[in-house]
């Protein structure tokens, strides 16, 4: 099983909260990254930005980060060389399969206001357990960024 860092601002304390446990549960080691403590005023790059960094320098690792829609989580997490960060804020599980199976997608940024505590561990679990396909087109898509 894999190592997961894991990481959110104010909007995604309580769902990070509730994911943690549910993780380790799945066998994975897990890391939180922040924040430690819930605080309305806080900033997500502060604590996306080091979980983006350890992710891409420990290989074979990966990340869930989340926030209130996970696009700024994302887009932050994007900014580190070697982060392939996905968003998931619900609809089809499928997403989540193929930012594994075509993008390997190393990162799953979860929009908390707009997922529940079962969506967001389905999409997890899913993320975690999907490997990358390795088909010679995504290798060669991927290597193109």
């Amino acid at each position: 099983m894999a190592k997961v860092y894991i990481a959110s601002d104010h909007a995604g304390f309580e769902l990070k909260s509730q994911l943690i446990p549910y993780i380790g549960s799945l066998g994975h080691e897990v890391e939180d990254m922040g924040a430690h403590e819930l605080d309305p005023e806080d900033d997500y790059p502060n604590f996306i930005t080091p979980c983006a960094h350890a992710v891409a320098e420990e290989q074979g690792t990966m990340g869930v980060i989340i926030g209130g829609s996970g696009q700024g989580e994302a887009m932050a997490a994007n900014r580190v060389a070697g982060i392939r960060a996905a968003v998931f804020y619900g609809g089809p599980l499928d997403i989540p399969t193929l930012a594994r199976e075509h993008n390997d997608a190393n990162i799953l940024s979860l929009g908390a206001r707009f997922l529940d505590e079962s969506e967001a561990r389905d999409a997890v679990r899913i993320f975690l357990g999907t490997p990358f396909s390795e088909d010679p087109r995504h290798i060669r898509r991927i290597q193109k960024y």
